[in-house]
């Protein structure tokens, strides 16, 4: 299953994410989400997600689930798996944050932005949210690094 994380992985890797805009620009330069490479991704995640193997915990407004620890294979990165289509809990993101966004009802947005990537710097914070719609979201975290906040 590692495999199918390994094109969000490879362009997220070695990001500076203290800028989110230019972020998100090379993300898309390295992993174009409107690509052929993107459309197969998708329907690798989907079907992944239909068979129970990611985003398995929980039930909307949120469901969860952790596809991998940060460690060397997955270039230091944890990869988690949100499917949403309302409000999430409170966290901080000490090293920053890299979502990759896939509609799958709607006409969802993601903080108020489109499907594709998301960018949060260093140190942010968020109630992350999921307005219009329904998405599976591909987080990754340097480090695995991420604090919720009650």
């Amino acid at each position: 299953m590692l495999d199918t994380f390994r094109p969000l992985l490879e362009a997220a890797h070695g990001l500076d994410l203290s800028n989110p805009a230019n972020a998100r620009a090379e993300l898309t330069r390295r992993f174009d989400p409107s690509s052929a490479r993107a459309r197969e991704l998708r329907t690798s995640l989907l079907a992944l997600y239909e068979e129970g193997k990611i985003a398995a915990n929980g039930a909307l407004p949120v469901r969860w689930g952790r596809a991998a620890k940060a460690a060397p294979e997955t270039l230091e990165q944890s990869i988690d798996v949100v499917v949403m289509n309302g409000p999430g809990p409170l966290h901080r993101h000490p090293l920053g944050e890299v979502n990759y966004c896939i509609a799958m009802e709607g006409s969802p947005r993601f903080d108020g932005q489109e499907p594709g990537w998301v960018v949060f710097p260093p140190e942010s914070r968020h109630v992350p949210t999921v307005s219009g719609g329904t998405m599976l979201i591909v987080y990754l975290l340097p480090k695995g690094q991420i604090e919720f906040i009650k």
